[in-house]
């Protein structure tokens, strides 16, 4: 791991609109939310950039095909499978190969659902990138038929690709894909049916007017795929983006970061309890022994299944004065809102190892008039997932140079 990568310092805040009833419908139609300001003074004293949905009215991408609710989820049931599975892979060397995808959602891609618009080379070329904390090589797409809007390596004077024997080159691991042409070749396996595979270099990267980052590493990928049209590319986070220190720390609260190391592309902390309207649930702590991982391309958080029981049954129990509906693909504590303007649900607060408590915004706790959370799939030993409902309005700060994640309620 390079030294860059112990000074990293992200800063991530997922902002939604503020609306009555937490519906993804109402909140993606939401016109007037852009004109709205959407974050507080940032806590950073770094570059930052604008952080859109990606199906949003904001979005500098916007899609004329935005999936249904249930192609939505069920697309994010993959993505969480592989997030996870890749721990299970961890243990015996191997990738996971027997993940399938759904075509019309255009790849486990389509379910990275935050995009950010940076510049790369020289000439700038502004490129449309979904942001992902639990992804550890960016790439863009480089040339293709109608090429113009796309990167192309060779009209920046900026651009370097790796050699195959560069320490860049080789601290890649299993993300390497061998040479070609003396050059190094990076290769992320998303699942059986959706992979980048390219040459992977470096040039600089435009986060603002003022704000530069030399020698960004990234992939070029040259071979096309569904999601070529809505962005330009991914934006891992693996130690070569800092948007800078926080200038201010005191409103953070912060929990020890954990890393795993047989997949180091991940930021874990480790949930010890939950809370509903104030009262813990009083997990056991071998429920969490795995840890969770913070992941901002994943929508809906997984707990083990124990866990999410008992948050179930909590929330339905805040809510009984609502009609029980049936499951809606992955979410089965849901409920009929008909004819209803405004609603009233429990708290839900997340607490993180050191009592450090998280309380949810009302957007992080409903989605699609359901619980925003599911139950884990996957077996004993593999992490359970916080996902980006749940950091919603949240500035998360994950520094792995103190090794702590922050906590910002209320930024945006």
């Amino acid at each position: 791991m390079s030294s860059v990568t112990q000074l990293l310092l992200l800063m991530l805040c997922i902002c939604h609109s503020a609306i009555a009833r937490a519906r993804l419908d109402d909140a993606l139609k939401a016109e007037a939310v852009c004109a709205q300001p959407q974050v507080s003074q940032s806590s950073s004293s770094g570059a930052t950039v604008r952080l859109s949905h990606g199906y949003g009215p904001c979005s500098p991408a916007p899609s004329t095909d935005e999936p249904t609710i249930t192609e939505l989820l069920h697309s994010d049931q993959l993505r969480a499978n592989y997030v996870q599975r890749k721990f299970s892979a961890g243990k015996n060397g191997t990738e996971p190969s027997d993940l399938t995808v759904p075509t019309t959602l255009g790849s486990a891609l389509g379910t990275l659902q935050y995009v950010i618009t940076v510049g790369i080379g020289s000439p700038v070329v502004i490129q449309t990138m979904m942001v992902d904390t639990a992804n550890d090589v960016s790439w863009v797409y480089c040339r293709s038929s109608n090429g113009s809007t796309l990167f192309d390596p060779s009209k920046s004077t900026t651009y370097a690709p790796f050699s195959c024997t560069a320490p860049e080159c080789t601290q890649l691991g299993t993300r390497g894909n061998g040479c070609a042409n003396s050059e190094c070749q990076y290769n992320v396996d998303y699942a059986a049916v959706a992979n980048s595979t390219g040459t992977y270099g470096s040039d600089t990267l435009t986060l603002t007017s003022s704000e530069t980052v030399t020698s960004f590493q990234f992939g070029c990928r040259e071979n096309e795929g569904a999601v070529a049209g809505k962005t330009d590319g991914i934006m891992g986070s693996s130690g070569f983006l800092t948007l800078g220190a926080p200038s201010d720390t005191s409103g953070f609260v912060s929990t020890p970061m954990f890393r795993w190391g047989a997949v180091p592309t991940f930021y874990g902390v480790l949930l010890q309890d939950i809370a509903v309207d104030g009262k813990l649930l009083n997990i056991p702590p071998s429920v969490f022994a795995d840890r969770s991982v913070m992941s901002a391309g994943t929508i809906i958080s997984r707990l083990p299944p124990a866990a999410y029981a008992a948050l179930s049954t909590a929330f339905k129990a805040g809510m009984t004065q609502y009609t029980a509906a049936p499951p809606r693909s992955i979410l089965d504590t849901c409920f009929d809102f008909t004819g209803l303007t405004s609603i009233t649900m429990p708290n839900i607060t997340l607490v993180f190892d050191g009592g450090v408590a998280v309380d949810l915004d009302g957007n992080g706790i409903l989605i699609a008039d359901c619980l925003a959370f599911a139950a884990a799939t996957t077996p004993d030993g593999v992490p359970s997932i916080i996902g980006n409902v749940q950091q919603r309005t949240i500035e998360v700060l994950l520094d792995v140079g103190q090794s702590v994640v922050g906590f910002r309620p209320a930024a945006c």
